[in-house]
């Protein structure tokens, strides 16, 4: 091969992976709220955006400073119509034209625009003027999208409360509040027939709030724990997170749209909160978060949509300190809007993303993360890292989690991957945790995973997968 030759392969091989890398991260986005009076320039905060893996940004208006920051980032943009907008969009089809003229002809395509939300929570608003109005809205924006030609490249849709669910446990059991039935299947159909997505808000942190026993803390922190039983699938749900999403994944099958794709267009956890706000504070804060980016980034899935990440809008980019209410409205910001320097760090940086441990509070034990403690006994010629038989789905999650969030390739365990099958945690903990610690010298210390792992002489590899092995 001609030097040349190499030197053309080589960047064009460096050109697929960066691709990829970028791709694995298309299911993190962020909000950007603007109840405040402090916040960055928008330049500023495009330029924050670009130093981290995030890809995509939900603004809950359609703010023109902050569109035209993000022209030609590559970043995604989510904009929002006011649900004070909804009367007039649902009445006068020549309003919407001028709508999306305003805020999305103008700027599209060097400002990657994907998502038009119609009103925020207005199924829960209580106000049946603007809920009957909701979907002729929806309609109408539609129809002005599909006018400029723009219809099948930015989708419509609208964001709703969880409240919104009558039944979430178990989660198999999943339903829609009846009472909303005939506007649900509207706005259902709507989805599925443009294949928009059903955006719902899951805040784990409030589900803690209401029962702040340390169990409960640690299914909705991503930590170890027995885990929640759903005794019609059998399936023992490890985290709030994936419970509350397939609870409406359950909903939406139940009335008969088993294709219409979910979005979390609001999760977050407050770092501070007044004195009888249980549970917020940095430490559980940056222990969601965090365990929460490395479970997208595993691309485990929830159990009932395994082997694919529900794209996921953190809450919130900055803190926003004119919202009313207690201390935590006002804290949920990852970065600082002073100096844009982060809360707490979550792994969200370019420069850490591959390198950052997921935190937990100090009285809880932190998931797979490895420690230094004498591994097994090294055998003496190839070696695999694999987990041991007596670890629980809770450490095998974890480890599987780490591994994945740290640097390593896990496309051959997601769908159509050498090594998917058999589709078990254990069979992906396995492969993922092995990777890791080739990729990392391999040093005996890197198989540990908080004492789930020990080394072996036995090859696990099968079939058309193969384990990297190791030699000692």
């Amino acid at each position: 091969m001609s030097a040349l030759h190499f030197t053309v392969t080589f960047l064009l091989l460096t050109l697929l992976l960066e691709v990829n890398k970028a791709k694995s991260q298309s299911f993190i986005g962020v909000n950007y709220g603007q109840v405040a009076d402090n916040l960055p320039s928008p330049a500023a905060t495009a330029k924050l955006l670009q130093s981290t893996s995030i890809q995509k940004v939900r603004l809950y208006g359609s703010d023109a400073a902050m569109i035209k920051a993000l022209a030609n980032t590559g970043i995604g943009i989510v904009i929002g119509t006011a649900n004070g907008d909804i009367p007039a969009l649902a009445s006068d089809p020549n309003f919407a034209k001028s709508w999306v003229d305003t805020n999305v002809v103008a700027y599209y395509p060097a400002s990657k625009i994907i998502l038009i939300n119609v009103g925020n929570e207005v199924i829960m608003s209580g106000d049946n003027n603007l809920i009957s109005q909701l979907l002729p809205a929806m309609q109408n924006v539609k129809n002005a999208l599909d006018a400029a030609s723009l219809g099948d490249k930015v989708k419509v849709s609208t964001v709703h409360s969880m409240t919104l669910l009558k039944q979430s446990e178990p989660p198999s059991s999943g339903s829609f509040d009846p009472a909303y039935g005939d506007m649900l299947k509207g706005v259902l159909a709507f989805n599925n027939a443009t294949g928009s997505p059903f955006a719902i808000n899951p805040y784990p942190f409030f589900a803690y709030r209401s029962d702040p026993r340390p169990e409960t803390l640690a299914f909705c922190l991503f930590q170890p724990n027995s885990g929640r039983l759903d005794g019609n699938t059998k399936i023992n749900y490890m985290n709030m997170f994936d419970a509350q999403v397939d609870a409406v994944r359950s909903a939406l099958d139940a009335m008969g749209f088993k294709n219409v794709e979910i979005v979390v267009a609001e999760t977050g956890w407050p770092y501070k909160g007044d004195s009888d706000e249980v549970g917020a504070s940095i430490e559980n804060a940056k222990a969601y978060n965090g365990n929460l980016i490395a479970h997208l980034r595993s691309m485990v899935g929830t159990p009932l949509m395994p082997g694919k990440s529900v794209d996921t809008y953190l809450f919130a980019l900055y803190d926003e300190n004119l919202k009313p209410g207690p201390t935590s409205e006002r804290s949920f910001g990852l970065y600082q809007s002073a100096d844009l320097t982060m809360t707490y760090d979550v792994g969200l940086s370019k420069s850490s993303s591959q390198a950052q441990t997921p935190a937990s509070p100090a009285t809880e034990k932190t998931p797979a993360t490895p420690s230094v403690v004498a591994p097994s006994p090294e055998p003496k010629k190839a070696s695999w890292c694999v987990p041991k038989k007596d670890v629980t789905d809770a450490e095998l999650q974890a480890s599987l989690d780490y591994a994945c969030a740290h640097g390593i390739d896990c496309s051959p365990i997601q769908p159509g991957g050498s090594c998917f099958e058999p589709n078990t945690l254990s069979a992906h903990a396995a492969y993922a945790m092995n990777l890791y610690y080739q990729s990392s010298g391999p040093d005996p210390s890197s198989c540990d995973f908080s004492q789930a792992a020990m080394l072996s002489s036995s090859n696990p590899s099968y079939n058309g997968c193969t384990f990297p092995g190791g030699s000692t």
